[in-house]
């Protein structure tokens, strides 16, 4: 039986995704939104703007219509930012196999309905096979065939074990998790804790204060988990711990570049302007903010880089805020 592919969305991570995903399907497509970078990797099989330097696989057939790549495929991976997802899911429904597979490889929070990631699809679609790959991956490593591995998230064990198998190879390892709820909180605000992290790390606060600012981090993440429905154990595994460490050290973090620019005093502005790429941390701090109120859970991480973020308070002072909380058991 032949098995099809469509990668909706090609930034760094849907064009990493699009070519090692290649070599285990008869046919995989690509939907670059971009027409003047589609065409160019069409040319050159290199995204130049968002994976420069790694040629892509070259089954991977690259799309300019995101319908016409979605068209026919068993399983359908959307990986384009928070804020346009329900925008394109919406579009493509109505060509897709009444039997495809939805997965989300897109980390955040809806800001107007502060809904997940795989809420969005499901109602931009009107479906419910659906599944969520989340974990500690940075797009050019995966892209360069080194190891990586991830939780596939779903409710229903089959269609998760179904991923599982069509997903895993020798460079990309997945773990099932039944914890949808727990994979994408901890995908979504690991961004906001990196953005943190970024501010640790320009303004020279050293080793203590990153270990303490990762380990309090995860602690935040699991309070909202938990208090939304998820399970504190997904919170120790990859889709948690993994990509919470990977984001709040990594030098390929654009969350944590966001902090690092923070620190030495640009606005938002000017770091939203300075790169095609998003970082997701940013919109997602005042979405986790509005969460934190509808379920009672504590953020004190989150609100200060709100406060950064909105310019109400410096990075210093934020940091400050931090250290002088009331004291309590950890």
């Amino acid at each position: 039986m032949s098995k099809r592919l469509a990668v909706i969305g090609g930034g760094s991570w849907g064009t990493a995704l699009a070519s090692v995903l290649a070599p285990r399907f008869d046919q995989t497509r690509l939907w670059i939104r971009e027409p003047e970078i589609a065409k160019r990797t069409q040319a050159t099989r290199i995204n130049d703007v968002f994976l420069p330097a790694i040629p892509i696989h070259h089954a991977v057939e690259i799309e300019t219509d995101a319908s016409a790549a979605a068209n026919g495929a068993d399983i359908v991976l959307m990986v384009v930012p928070s804020r346009y997802l329900r925008a394109v899911t919406a579009s493509i429904s109505p060509g897709l196999k009444p039997d495809a597979i939805l997965v989300s490889a897109t980390k955040g929070i809806e800001s107007n309905t502060l809904l997940r990631m795989s809420q969005v699809i499901g109602e931009a679609s009107g479906r419910s096979r659906i599944a969520v790959l989340s974990g500690p991956t940075f797009a050019r490593e995966v892209a360069m065939g080194q190891p990586a591995a991830v939780a596939v998230a779903s409710s229903d064990a089959a269609l998760a074990a179904t991923i599982q198998e069509a997903f895993s190879g020798q460079t990309l390892r997945l773990y099932t998790n039944p914890d949808v709820v727990g994979v994408e909180v901890g995908a979504a605000l690991k961004n906001v804790i990196a953005i943190a992290a970024g501010v640790c790390h320009g303004l020279n606060l050293g080793g203590n204060a990153q270990a303490a600012l990762i380990t309090r981090g995860l602690a935040e993440i699991t309070r909202l988990a938990v208090a939304m429905g998820g399970r504190p154990q997904t919170m120790a595994g990859l889709a948690g711990l993994g990509d919470l460490v990977l984001t709040c050290t990594g030098d390929l973090s654009r969350n944590r570049k966001a902090g690092m620019a923070l620190a030495a005093g640009q606005t938002v502005a000017e770091i939203v302007a300075s790169s095609p790429m998003i970082a997701e941390g940013i919109e997602t701090t005042f979405a986790a903010m509005d969460l934190s109120q509808r379920f009672g859970a504590d953020l004190p991480i989150t609100a200060q880089m709100k406060a950064i973020l909105e310019g109400v308070k410096s990075p210093a002072e934020a940091v400050r805020q931090l250290m002088v909380r009331s004291l309590k058991e950890e």
